[in-house]
């Protein structure tokens, strides 16, 4: 499903189902839209449940069930040029399971342009047997090998998760992996509760950011 230039949408009880292992199978995909509000459904794909592309402004996304899939993402971000901010995002009272990732912001490395991804928050997210509960990725490479070393133009900023609980099925539950051209800016995480389900306890990764912590933190925060 695709929702691409539209505006003041709401949308509930949708259910799409595709197989874990199709190949690109984006469940609902937004791009360059605004007012947009997704609640109340049930996705399962080979891809993201729910993609966040680049344009896009005040998108809610409340009680989703994602699973399987690529978790709920924003991006990729930077990859063509032209390209405009992404704001205004909530993400609300979802529950993942047995998803690749969780909540996911990926931006490409050799951005043409620069642009912006700020102002999002993630709250009151159940994680269950998630592989990459948080990441941020401005990394991005899909393929096997991607050549560019040249960071991402993407500037990340204002980004909030608040109450993220569950279980993580790699020992890395938290990796915010920022552009070093660009560093992340004011990236808070509040309660944010994620055991591995294994027998090593979770840690996490940062990179060219200086995140902010308050109330609980597993994994403990990056040093």
């Amino acid at each position: 499903m695709a929702m691409v230039g539209c505006n003041n949408v709401r949308a509930s009880n949708i259910r799409i189902t595709a197989p874990s292992n199709s190949p690109n199978t984006d469940g609902i995909h937004i791009d360059s839209s605004s007012g947009v509000t997704i609640y109340s459904s049930t996705i399962g794909t080979g891809d993201d449940c729910i993609s966040i592309g680049q344009g896009n402004s005040q998108v809610l996304i409340s009680g989703i069930k994602c699973g399987p899939g690529h978790g709920i993402s924003v991006g990729s971000l930077g990859r063509y040029p032209g390209e405009g901010d992404v704001r205004g995002l909530v993400v609300r009272n979802c529950i993942l399971s047995g998803t690749t990732n969780g909540l996911r912001i990926k931006t490409w490395q050799n951005s043409p342009a620069r642009s912006a991804a700020r102002n999002m928050s993630f709250a009151n997210i159940i994680m269950k047997s998630v592989a990459n509960p948080i990441i941020i990725d401005q990394m991005y490479c899909p393929y096997i090998s991607c050549s560019s070393k040249v960071p991402s133009r993407v500037m990340i900023s204002d980004i909030f998760f608040r109450n993220i609980r569950g279980t993580s099925t790699t020992p890395v539950a938290v990796i915010l992996r920022c552009s070093r051209g660009m560093p992340c800016q004011n990236v808070n995480l509040h309660d944010v509760r994620l055991r591995h389900i294994g027998h090593q306890p979770a840690t996490a990764f940062c990179s060219n950011v200086n995140a902010r912590y308050s109330g609980m933190q597993i994994p403990p925060p990056c040093k």
